[in-house]
């Protein structure tokens, strides 16, 4: 963007933000952020935000779109091969920018704090909790048993020594995100930047995080930026929200107008793009994928994935324009407003018998002496083409079951039958045929492909191990199955290193097809995606249980993603199932007390207000 334009913007959007009613003191205000890589390309340009004291402001978009480079710099801080190019961020009146690193790092925690995404990392797994909480007091010579035990209840953890003194292995992952928004806390800051701090966390313990978060705003008039890619978390917690896409805020405004009527077609496609179990129809994903950092286009950077472009949208960048609700977009009055997918219908029975069989499973992790139940007399059935989905919080035995089915877990007792006949316990003690028929796709698609083989190779693997095909026939299928997962025939050649997130979990879907299999086990593929990716995911899987007739065992914390994709569900809690049956039964009219909590802790983009999880006896320690 030219100096003229961004002046421009930069007071069109001061404008935008300020507010005509009670004026409420301003803690966060940034103006023109940019962030480069050490090449000079922009990776932020333009990045102008206000917030206010008390206020939470999500930020959202897509993986790449800037979200996380944006909340780093916030604290002054950028990660190796960036650096902060340009623009001004006053926190508490003080512009960090211009300090130097030994008055930034002093800053950080006393006016600005920051949680990290993966709590479990961001710990001292030397440490015990209340040394890590010690760690970060603005005086830790004189902080004292009571400080550490004030703060672990602050966010509704046990205050007593005994919990202080546990090291982080000993939490579960809800506990540990309470531990690092403890931690973030501890100097009282102004500010708290938030980043996907509920990601991968089961329904019920993800409420929990939540309404801590939205409890220690009020109560402590604390500001929040909370980073994520899920806009139905966002909408429960957010006052405002602001939209990146290729390192520029697209759009920004309140939280129920942005979402009820979204001025620019990126945010309406993340809004279309997202499950909700409420309201369950057909998902529309957007068509292509986001940018690179070096692939951005002069003009309107979503141009190219845009149904409404224009020669006017190539010709030069938008301005954010607007006075509350702001949107980058020269045709933002040519949005159509959002029209509902169809309703999503009941399938025809399965006509085919069924195909798998559990009965009475039992299986369990063992420490020395110790052992713990995932599975205590569980019995459920799978028809061909049909998909059950198997819900639960974390811990709840849901991978375990899974992995006993394909045989990577030894059962305890109980049996497996596939086409009416009994399963091996362990995969090695299977024929090729059995381990052909029964696929499973993991939850981490960036850990599942082997990086040191291309994309065909992985691909023509289990055809020749499982199939018996000749090299040659192995290779010929490689681009039918990309073309299957609707990914183009050239990525044949590129290392996983080279893919995105979206891109490898399809991958790693033809990988399992190309064994030809008759059940496919999704354990938590779509948890960690970007929801326009679980979109098309979603979307392929359903097409493809039409197209071959599989049968599918989804597993999954996400009721948005059960209500989409599967015909019936069995709602897991300890290792026993609580309730099963149909999607639209158990969803809408629960009977058991335990599915009721997983259904209210659910976040609907529908609900804005009001607490997320379900009042239950006792103090939650998740």
């Amino acid at each position: 963007m030219s100096t003229p334009q961004a002046g421009s913007e930069e007071s069109s959007a001061r404008a935008g933000l300020e507010d005509t009613g009670t004026p409420r003191a301003t803690v966060l205000d940034v103006v023109g952020l940019r962030v480069e890589l050490d090449s000079g390309t922009p990776v932020v340009e333009g990045v102008s935000l206000r917030l206010d004291r008390g206020e939470i402001l999500g930020l959202v978009g897509e993986s790449g779109c800037g979200k996380t480079t944006t909340a780093l710099a916030l604290l002054g801080f950028a990660r190796p091969g960036t650096r902060i190019a340009g623009g001004e961020v006053f926190v508490a009146g003080e512009d960090i920018l211009r300090l130097d690193e030994s008055d930034r790092r002093r800053l950080r925690g006393k006016k600005v704090s920051y949680v990290p995404q993966d709590a479990g990392q961001a710990l001292n797994p030397a440490l015990r909790i209340g040394g890590s909480i010690t760690d970060v007091m603005r005086r830790p010579h004189e902080a004292s048993g009571n400080g550490v035990g004030a703060l672990l209840t602050a966010v509704d953890l046990p205050g007593t020594a005994e919990f202080a003194a546990r090291l982080p292995h000993r939490l579960s992952g809800g506990q540990q995100q309470r531990v690092t928004i403890a931690m973030a806390l501890a100097c009282e800051p102004p500010v708290v930047v938030m980043d996907e701090p509920t990601t991968g966390l089961d329904v019920i313990t993800q409420a929990g995080v939540l309404d801590e978060v939205r409890r220690l705003r009020d109560e402590l008039g604390t500001s929040l930026v909370y980073v994520s890619h899920d806009l139905a978390v966002v909408s429960r917690l957010a006052d405002r929200i602001a939209v990146m896409y290729a390192g520029r805020i697209v759009e920004e405004g309140p939280t129920a107008t942005l979402l009820a009527r979204p001025e620019h077609p990126y945010t309406k496609g993340l809004v279309q793009s997202i499950p909700d179990h409420t309201r369950p129809s057909r998902l529309t994903a957007m068509p292509g994928t986001a940018l690179g950092v070096e692939d951005r286009p002069q003009g309107c950077a979503f141009a190219p994935r845009c149904p409404q472009r224009s020669d006017a949208c190539t010709e030069r960048m938008p301005e954010l324009s607007g006075t509350g609700h702001r949107v980058r977009c020269v045709h933002a009055d040519r949005t159509p407003p959002i029209v509902p997918g169809p309703p999503r219908t009941a399938r025809a029975t399965v006509e085919r018998g069924l195909l798998l069989t559990v009965s009475d499973l039992h299986a369990s992790h063992r420490t020395g002496r110790d052992a713990v139940i995932a599975a205590a007399g569980v019995s459920f059935d799978l028809g061909s083409g049909e998909c059950l989905a198997l819900v639960g919080q974390s811990g709840s035995g849901k991978t375990t079951i899974a992995r006993c089915l394909v045989g990577l877990h030894r059962r305890d007792g109980g049996t497996v039958a596939l086409g009416g006949e009994p399963l091996a316990d362990r995969v090695r003690r299977r024929t090729t045929d059995q381990r052909r028929r029964i696929q499973y796709v993991f939850q981490n698609p960036y850990e599942s492909l082997n990086p040191r083989q291309t994309v065909g190779e992985q691909l023509a693997r289990p055809a020749r191990k499982l199939r018996g095909l000749s090299a040659a026939a192995a290779r010929a299928e490689v681009g039918p199955l990309l073309e299957q997962v609707r990914l183009p025939a050239g990525i044949a050649d590129r290392y996983p290193r080279r893919l995105s997130g979206g891109e490898r979990q399809r991958v790693a879907i033809a990988r399992a097809l190309a064994a030809g299999p008759d059940v496919l086990v999704c354990d938590e593929i779509t948890s960690a995606l970007d929801v326009s990716v679980q979109a098309a995911i979603l979307e392929l899987l359903a097409d493809l249980r039409g197209e071959l007739g599989l049968a599918m065992l989804l597993i999954t914390h996400d009721l948005g993603v059960v209500a989409v994709a599967a015909d019936r569900v069995a709602v897991l809690e300890q290792g026993t199932i609580r309730e099963s049956g149909a999607v639209e039964d158990v969803l809408h009219a629960p009977e058991h007390p335990y599915t009721a909590r997983l259904v209210a802790a659910a976040p609907t983009i529908g609900r804005t207000d009001g607490p997320l999880a379900v009042p239950d006896t006792g103090k939650s320690q998740t």
